[in-house]
């Protein structure tokens, strides 16, 4: 179960931060962004409820602070 939300997470993670983008005729369709504080109250969740440990919850953490540095 643990495995399963932690894919989730990192699924999510990952989508949020790559953004989904359509190419057609080179312009970007459907691109959909989260704000930083909602990946940061989703992360936090994420270690509440046990999907990911404390400590990949701080390396995580760290990613998305620094993500645009």
């Amino acid at each position: 179960m643990k495995k399963a939300i932690l894919m989730i997470v990192l699924a999510a993670f990952l989508a949020t931060s790559v953004g989904c983008i359509g190419i057609r005729g080179g312009t970007e369709q459907g691109k959909v962004e989260q704000s930083l504080g909602q990946q940061l109250i989703d992360l936090k969740k994420a270690k509440e409820e046990g999907a990911i440990t404390d400590e990949e919850y701080e390396k995580l953490k760290e990613k998305l602070i620094h993500q645009d540095e």
